[in-house]
């Protein structure tokens, strides 16, 4: 079958030829409907060999998974043939520990370091990828699995950096969103959906914010040095009681923190590689300062089902595997208008699906 992958480090990612997986004791082999692209990748394919350790590539791209059981090994019995299933990409957690236990795999005590299809393990840039464990494996019912693949990701995030803040949040408060592409839009309506907050998202993008305000926000602020001003206008001074960064660079952080209340937390899910100076007069009286990554099964499993109910919108931008390279280079230039996610050609036209909140991307000839 043909791979997107990473062949070696610091170098482009190219197709590959590479033998179909079978499943082995406790594997489950998923034939892919969607693979979803994520800023993640990019920093994967940075990454000096030296830091693969035991993991060097070559392996296939892609942690946002979802699509159909192909082949059980011995040993699972929860799952059938033709089940449509998404993908928990915390494939390094041990399953064993508390949190594991928990339905926080993502948070794992006993997890070494970052380990997830696409990221050291063969991901679903394919049409085929081997699931090490059904554990990873949560059930979608009617719901099209190439929207369901970026809740494995992009959905789950920022959920799970939401959840705990919901008892601080308090109605009539305000909650802020910086960045309003592939993470932010779902943070806008968990929210609205979660909280009786004011909604604010921040952008650069006039276009992004008009989507936003599309997608549940109550007013939009455009980034920029005047941005914390502005939420604290809107606040009558007090500042937002939550605001989640999902960009992450020095500058939106700054603008994070200056917005804050007191007693506020800002919650962290974009690897922009920013930072901010932590101290004690520099940072709201009591203010919480956290990062977040990913989510686990249970977190999974509540935003499918609040996705298959209909209160979650899933915005997909559609390019078939060939168009790999180009997807990446829409998402580079910011040329994406949703979640970009890779469909295999071994889909039959029957099984995508149609979804009222899905876009075709448009290819150019010969891609």
């Amino acid at each position: 079958m043909l791979a997107y992958r990473l062949v070696q480090a610091q170098t482009r990612p190219e197709f590959q030829e590479v033998p179909e997986p079978h499943a082995g004791p406790g594997q489950v082999v998923v034939r892919v409907a969607g693979s979803g692209l994520c800023h993640t990748d990019f920093t994967v394919i940075s990454r000096e060999r030296s830091y693969w350790t035991d993991d060097q590539p070559p392996f296939t791209l892609g942690h946002e998974i979802a699509g159909w059981v192909e082949q059980i090994g011995t040993g699972v019995t929860k799952f059938h043939l033709g089940d449509a299933v998404a993908v928990n990409p915390s494939w390094a957690s041990c399953g064993r520990c508390h949190l594991c236990r928990s339905g926080e795999e993502n948070h794992c005590l006993y997890q070494q370091t970052i380990r997830a299809p696409g990221v050291g393990y063969d991901g679903g840039h394919a049409p085929y990828v081997l699931v090490p464990e059904a554990r990873f494996l949560v059930p979608i019912g009617d719901l099209d699995p190439v929207a369901a693949a970026p809740l494995t990701d992009a959905g789950i995030t920022t959920y799970t950096a939401i959840k705990p803040a919901l008892p601080s949040i308090w109605p009539g408060s305000t909650a802020v969103v910086i960045g309003v592409g592939g993470l932010g839009l779902y943070a806008v309506q968990f929210l609205r959906h979660l909280t009786g907050a004011r909604v604010v998202a921040v952008d650069s993008s006039e276009a992004r914010l008009k989507l936003a305000l599309e997608y549940g926000a109550d007013e939009v602020v455009s980034s920029g040095a005047d941005a914390a001003n502005q939420i604290r206008e809107l606040t009558g001074g007090v500042g937002a009681t939550f605001v989640l960064d999902c960009v992450g660079v020095n500058a939106t952080l700054a603008t994070a923190v200056a917005a804050l209340s007191w007693r506020g937390r800002l919650a962290l899910v974009g690897a922009g590689g920013g930072s901010i100076p932590f101290d004690f007069f520099k940072v709201p009286p009591g203010a919480q300062l956290m990062t977040s990554l990913n989510g686990g099964s249970v977190a999974l499993m509540e935003v499918v089902e609040m996705t298959a109910l209909g209160r979650l919108k899933v915005l997909v931008d559609r390019y078939p595997l060939s168009a790999a390279k180009q997807a990446y280079d829409d998402f580079e230039q910011g040329r994406l208008v949703g979640r970009a996610v890779l469909m295999p050609e071994t889909m039959k036209d029957t099984d995508r699906g149609p979804t009222t909140s899905s876009r075709i991307a448009a290819v150019p000839a010969g891609v």
